[in-house]
């Protein structure tokens, strides 16, 4: 050993980079005395002398092209220059035999030739620009792919420290920032200049596609190295109980010195090759019509999270049974790191210039996507699978356990959502991207069969569970039975069915507001919701095609069944307008169908259900409701007008009793109050069993009806009234009229032609002369305008004066 020290040279003439050297290769002090490896470090030194001897190589290729290529821009430039001399001289040498004369030949001749001169000249400067610029880029990203391949080369050559691999990776970032700087520059000012931008976009993507693989590599070695993922190995389902706080480690808060100084740069660096790649991005895309999503997970957290998903993994695979502890574990791991993530990684997200990213919304995206990815591949297919298995027994277990990961997969979400808004994360109902990013739910988006067999489920389960309720008749009655009725339920006089029915279709709209979507709730409510209320409204016409089959409506109780249908069709008619006008149902019904591709516009906003625009989501519901109750208004009011039609028919044929009086001590047609008193019968049942709106309705209908029979059995039957008949009949109209006066405050309004006869007929004999005489005028003048003249003319001869 002391020969071999004294053979050594001294320090003084070693340089600083071989000091470095030996200081790197030879820490340990048993190093030195390890000298039998001699030959492996030789030979790796002489490997990096080979390699560094190719690149050099390279570089001096790479040198003679550019300067092959500058030679030929020089010749080009010299000979444009030249030709521009030249023009000149020619220019000067044709203006002299000008040059004392003022003709205007002379002048047009000399603006003609400038014009030539000036355009000239401007070409001759775009082409000095164009081979400056391309120079420019040409040596700008020759250092790229330099700075590059020194990157690269550090994988291989570990000895070399005259530079970090963080240092390296900065400075080709930096200088692939100045060269997207230049290309914007370029876009902008020249934008003819395609083929030079697009050549230089494909040598810097060239650069971009080996530089980024090397960093994530680099950065996922570092954060191995760090101690990241922590360990799970301890969790346990006790400890995953959020009554129970059990801390976890975090190497992230334990990050110190060099180690965290490595980090913060490998993040950094990261952060600006993505911002990088962004705006590259946006200037490519820039001009094109259509929005275009820029936004990309933050590369630097998704490298946080997905070791940490793997090890969670494995927790997963014993929990298939017992999803409630995935949905624990993953939100412990959100709360339990969001803080120091923010705290750490945020600032360097914002040195990084990289706009619209926080690391909270950021920690919280990937490790959802990570567990939504996990539902997509082992939890939903084995659900599926097990849906298809035979046992009748199995699949209803199945279904049970498809709605209870359902009901996990929502308190999940709204807990996510508190704890975002708690984070001080603005999420706006509008923000749908983002939403879907925070959402387990999001599953769905992808797979809209996995959603259907969610709505098949549901419905069933929904049905079953309405099925005995609507076969329990103590619920077609007003009369509540311990549950709290639906609101406005008592206003429509609605039966407790409607309340039950109303209930399940609020609870399937709040499930399906946890879905991230518009098109994922539209399809959802549509799927469930809607055939909730066709199974109420298939039940409704059932319960009125009975009582109508077994007593035509004619039996009172028959008729209240039918009350009670149309005051539920009512309820339920207006609580889904209701809902419809909910901006919640006015977003998923102006929401473009994937299927139909039908757009919707700006005016479609102001367009309402009522004008059956065909915009909201339960609309059929809502149209198949009213047509249900006019239809079977129309069949009470056609009921109790036969009924009226029986009952004064006598009356109606006694054509003799226009031209009697009264008996004395009456003063009303015995005849005619029969069928008064059976009108006011069936109205006091209606009344009072049925909504004021559709009771409206019906008394509105009947006395349109009334008005039609009395005018055709009476006043166009050829009777003859005299003096005493018209008062007769006059008497027995204000005994109708005072029946209808209960609901409105003039009811001759509601009978036009009885109104208007009587109001004839009890004209005097000089005065109806007018109306022969001047016909449509004098009624006019009149106030007859329900007849035509040749109507009121027959009546008029129907006046007996004497």
């Amino acid at each position: 050993m002391e020969s071999s020290s004294e053979n050594l040279p001294p320090i003084a003439s070693l340089s600083p980079s071989v000091i470095s050297f030996l200081n790197y290769t030879f820490q340990p002090t048993h190093d030195l005395l390890n000298l039998c490896d001699s030959n492996r470090l030789v030979s790796e030194l002489e490997t990096q002398c080979s390699h560094l001897s190719q690149l050099l190589s390279d570089l001096m290729q790479r040198l003679d092209a550019s300067l092959v290529s500058y030679s030929s821009f020089s010749d080009r430039i010299g000979a444009s220059f030249n030709k521009s001399h030249s023009e000149l001289e020619d220019l000067k040498f044709k203006l002299s035999p000008f040059a004392s004369t003022s003709d205007s030949r002379g002048e047009k001749i000399v603006a003609q030739e400038l014009a030539a001169l000036a355009k000239e000249v401007a070409r001759v400067e775009m082409v000095r620009k164009y081979a400056e610029t391309a120079l420019k880029l040409d040596s700008l990203v020759g250092e790229v792919e330099d700075a590059v391949s020194s990157v690269m080369s550090k994988n291989f050559n570990k000895y070399s420290i005259a530079q970090s691999p963080e240092e390296l990776l900065v400075s080709a970032i930096d200088s692939l920032k100045f060269i997207e700087d230049v290309l914007a520059s370029v876009t902008k000012a020249h934008p003819q200049w395609v083929r030079l931008i697009s050549a230089a976009d494909q040598r810097v993507d060239r650069a971009l596609a080996t530089l980024r693989p090397q960093a994530i590599a680099d950065h996922r070695a570092l954060i191995a190295l760090l101690g990241w993922p922590p360990p799970l190995s301890t969790l346990s389902s006790s400890n995953l109980d959020t009554r129970r706080p059990y801390e976890m480690s975090n190497p992230l808060s334990e990050l110190r010195g060099e180690f965290k100084k490595k980090y913060c740069e490998s993040f950094t660096a990261l952060c600006s090759l993505q911002e990088l790649q962004q705006s590259r991005k946006s200037r490519q895309l820039q001009g094109y019509s259509g929005d275009v999503a820029l936004h990309q997970p933050l590369w630097a957290i998704e490298e946080l999270v997905n070791p940490l998903s793997l090890a969670s993994h494995h927790h997963f695979k014993s929990w298939l049974k017992k999803p409630e502890f995935i949905f624990a574990l993953v939100y412990k791991l959100i709360r339990d790191y969001i803080d120091s993530i923010d705290e750490l990684l945020q600032p360097l997200v914002d040195e990084a210039m990289l706009k619209g990213y926080s690391c909270r919304e950021e920690w919280i995206s990937a490790m959802i996507t990570s567990l939504t990815t996990y539902l997509a591949k082992e939890i939903f297919p084995s659900y599926v699978a097990q849906l298809n298995e035979e046992s009748v027994t199995d699949v209803q277990q199945s279904r049970l356990a498809w709605l209870h990961l359902i009901d996990l997969m929502i308190s999940f979400d709204k807990r996510i959502h508190d704890l975002v808004s708690h984070s001080g994360i603005l999420v706006s109902v509008e923000d749908y991207s983002l939403l879907q990013r925070i959402s387990s739910l999001s599953v769905f988006a992808d797979r809209p069969d996995w959603l259907d067999m969610w709505a098949e489920i549901e419905l069933g389960s929904i049905l079953d569970i309405l099925k005995p309720e609507m076969e329990d008749e103590r619920n077609w009655t007003t009369k509540t039975h311990g549950a709290v009725p639906f609101l406005g339920s008592e206003d429509y006089k609605s039966p407790g069915i409607s309340s039950l029915f109303l209930r399940h279709v609020s609870s399937v709209i709040d499930r399906c507001r946890s879905l991230p979507t518009l098109f994922l709730r539209s399809r959802f409510i549509r799927s469930v919701g809607a055939p909730i209320i066709q199974a109420l409204l298939n039940s409704l016409l059932t319960k009125c095609l009975e009582a109508e089959g077994l007593t035509a409506l004619a039996d009172d109780d028959a008729l209240t069944r039918v009350l009670t249908s149309i005051n539920c069709a009512r309820h339920l008619e207006s609580v889904l307008k209701e809902w419809c006008e909910d901006v919640f149902f006015l977003e998923m019904g102006l929401a473009p169908d994937d299927e139909s591709g039908k757009p919707f516009t700006e005016n479609s906003l102001f367009t309402g259900v009522s004008e059956g625009v065909g915009n909201g989501v339960f609309d059929d519901e809502i149209q198949k409701m009213e047509e249900f109750r006019k239809e079977w208004i129309d069949k009470i009011t056609n009921v109790v007008l036969r009924g009226f039609d029986s009952q004064i028919r006598g009356y109606l044929k006694n054509r003799k009793q226009w031209q009697e009086k009264l008996e004395e001590g009456w003063t009303v047609t015995p005849s005619f109050v029969v069928a008064m008193d059976y009108l006011q019968g069936k109205m006091s049942i209606i009344e009072l069993g049925l909504n004021g709106i559709d009771f409206a309705a019906v008394w509105r209908n009947l006395a349109r009806g009334i008005d039609r029979v009395i005018y055709t059995g009476i006043l166009t039957n050829n009777a003859k009234f005299s003096r005493g008949g018209i008062e007769r009949f006059g008497g027995d109209m204000d005994v109708l009229f005072g029946v209808f006066r209960t609901w409105c405050l003039r009811p001759e309004g509601f009978f036009p032609h009885v109104s208007e006869g009587l109001k004839l007929l009890k004209m005097e004999e000089n005065h109806l002369q007018g109306l022969f005489n001047q016909g449509e005028e004098w009624m006019k003048n009149n106030g007859i305008r329900h007849f035509s003249v040749a109507e009121a003319e027959k009546m008029a001869r129907c006046r007996v004066f004497l």
